[in-house]
Order: C-alpha cells, then sequence, then structure tokens
C-alpha cells in the first residue's frame, strides 16, 4: 500500500515508521531538518518500553508532486494548517485514493453523509468559505481518533509516551473494503485499529476533554492532574463538558460514559501538560478552533446555550492573539 504521511511530526513519525517497518511503501512529506534527517537516517522511534526500533525504508519529500498519487494519504497536521496544504495536496490523490483525518477536534467533515436535519451544512470555525471541502473531496475521507501521545525528540525521532489506538471509520459509518483494508494494515504495523460504526460518538469523546482541558491548562499553565485536584478548575472542566454533552446530544450523539468518569480518565493520565499548553509555551498557533470553537458553532446550529465555553475560548483566543502579536511565547519558570 502507497502511504503518504502529511505532517512527520509526533504522531505522523509514530504512525509512518510503524507501517513502513511492516512492508507498507511510505513516504513522508516533510520539511527542513526533519526532511534532511529521514532521507540520511530513517526514521527512529523510542518505545514506551525503553526499546529503540529504525525505519530505514521510508523517504521523505518536501514537494506533494514528487511523491505522487497514493493509496492513502494520512493528514496528520493540525486542523488550521490544513488549508495551507491545499494547493499542493491534490497531487497525491489518484482515483481511489482516501484521505485519513488524523486531527484532533471537530472535522471540516462533520456534517457530510450524517443522515438527519443538518446533513451537508459547512462549518465555518473549521472551514471558512467551504474552502478544505472544495479541495478535498468529501467521499475520499475517512475519520479517525487518535489516542497515542508522543513526542518529536529531534529531526527524524520520535519518542513514543503512550498508547498505540487509532480508531477509524467511514462517515456513514459503513464497514467499506478500504476502511477494513487501512486496519488491517495498521494493524500489521502493531497498532490497535478498531473500525467504528460511529466515527463521530468516538471523536465527541476525546473532543469532551480536550475543549476544556486544553485551553484552561494554556490559561493556567497546569498540568492534567492539577486541574483535576483543584476544585475550582475541575468544576470548570465539568460545566465546559456538560454544556457541550448537551450540543453533542442534540446532533444525536450517545455518550457511552459519564462526565465523572471522562474527568478521572484525565486525571490518571498525571502531570501532562497539554498539546495546547506546549503551543503556548513554544510559541505556536494555538489549536483552537476545531476544539473550542467548532463546539460553539454547533451549539448555535442546535440552538443550545455554551456560555461557560464561550467564556474560555475569548480568554485563549485572546491569549493567542498576544502571543502571535508579539512572536513571543509563555513559559513558567522556577524563581
Amino acid at each position: 500500500m502507497r502511504i503518504a504521511v502529511v505532517g512527520a511530526g509526533a504522531i505522523g513519525g509514530y504512525l509512518g515508521a510503524q507501517l513502513a517497518r511492516a512492508g507498507e511503501d511510505v513516504t513522508f512529506i516533510a520539511r527542513n531538518r526533519n526532511l534532511e534527517a529521514i532521507n540520511a537516517r530513517g526514521f527512529r522511534l523510542l518505545l514506551e518500553d525503553g526499546s529503540q526500533v529504525h525505519a530505514d525504508t521510508v523517504r521523505a519529500v518536501q514537494q506533494m508532486a514528487d511523491a505522487g498519487p497514493q493509496d492513502v494519504v494520512l493528514l496528520t497536521v493540525k486542523a488550521h494548517q490544513v488549508v495551507d496544504l491545499l494547493p499542493d495536496l491534490c497531487r497525491l490523490f489518484g482515483p481511489q485514493t482516501a484521505v485519513v483525518t488524523m486531527i484532533n477536534g471537530v472535522p471540516w467533515w462533520y456534517f457530510h453523509r450524517l443522515a438527519g436535519p443538518y446533513e451537508g451544512r459547512q462549518l465555518e470555525s473549521v472551514d471558512p468559505g467551504g474552502r478544505i471541502a472544495a479541495a478535498i473531496e468529501p467521499e475520499r475521507v475517512i475519520g479517525s481518533v487518535v489516542y497515542p501521545a508522543a513526542e518529536l525528540v529531534e529531526p527524524g525521532v520520535v519518542r513514543v509516551i503512550e498508547g498505540n489506538r487509532f480508531t477509524i471509520g467511514e462517515p456513514d459509518g459503513s464497514r467499506s473494503e478500504r476502511v477494513e483494508a487501512l486496519s488491517q494494515a495498521l494493524m500489521k504495523a502493531g497498532f490497535k485499529a478498531p473500525v467504528s460504526k460511529d466515527i463521530r460518538g468516538e471523536i465527541w469523546v476525546k473532543l469532551w476533554g480536550n475543549l476544556s482541558f486544553n485551553p484552561i491548562s494554556a490559561l493556567t499553565h497546569a498540568t492534567l492532574q492539577d486541574i483535576c485536584r483543584f476544585p475550582p478548575t475541575r468544576a470548570l472542566a465539568a460545566a465546559m463538558m456538560a454544556e457541550a454533552q448537551r450540543v453533542g446530544e442534540a446532533l444525536g450523539v450517545q455518550f457511552k460514559i459519564g462526565l465523572d468518569k471522562r474527568i478521572a480518565g484525565a486525571e490518571a493520565v498525571g502531570a501532562h501538560k497539554t498539546s495546547m499548553l506546549q503551543d503556548v509555551e513554544n510559541g505556536r498557533a494555538l489549536e483552537l478552533e476545531a476544539l473550542v470553537g467548532a463546539v460553539i458553532e454547533l451549539g448555535r446550529i442546535t440552538g443550545v446555550a455554551t456560555p461557560t465555553i464561550e467564556a474560555i475560548h475569548a480568554a485563549t483566543a485572546l491569549l493567542g492573539r498576544t502571543l502571535a502579536a508579539q512572536g513571543a511565547r509563555l513559559r513558567m519558570q522556577a524563581g
């Protein structure tokens, strides 16, 4: 299977290296030092148990045209980065190419093939003007939920912190040949890759925590454990999650776990910095709209009020704007 990994960061590197080691034909779309490192030395993984593995058959290109049409494209960039890829992304597409959205938050295709009154609607928060939907035919999309945690420690080297599960699913819930083939390829590479009949429900389970813990951590510089163990922020996260649950249920989502259990799961992760806090500390753009703004938009579409989510969104958006305007980063340092 010809697989292009668009985004040779932590998750993309983890996926691409393991798939290549399992015999798939993997090409990374990369730039700068990452591009040079992958072509010179392949991709190296530092696994949870302390061992290392090396994928020396991978290649990397900067121009998507140099990769050519693929069977599968794994989109492992952040949601707000997809628009910048659109002019060239089509160079990876053949007639049957599938695009797997391994991106946090509410996907731009959320209403594609969603039976009911909202089918076909567009989400301005994640796809302003419908540019992504126009460039990536919705029929190509396979949804995914990324559960592992990993970090790019140097160009071409990823440390896996924990997890190996990537749930995938067709937007209409069908068990197509292509989604089954992708699941088999991922499992052969050592991943857990269940095919979900309700990929949106799976997306909401992860989103439920991300929409609250990510912005709260960005504003407070606290870890998941600290947020959950400090009663005022635990209550704040619960209030945001309760509003989001009402939005999800208005869209027909059935939450399979309770709110308290979801918070307990986040607390059990321990002293972990969320991705949004890491972005604040490193001066990167915040993945705010896909994680938070989209839930507000979904609330307006369904007529569900989200005042707590809106307040935290406003404060976090201003933080992101201030950091961007000053070209700054914000990191806590001991006195």
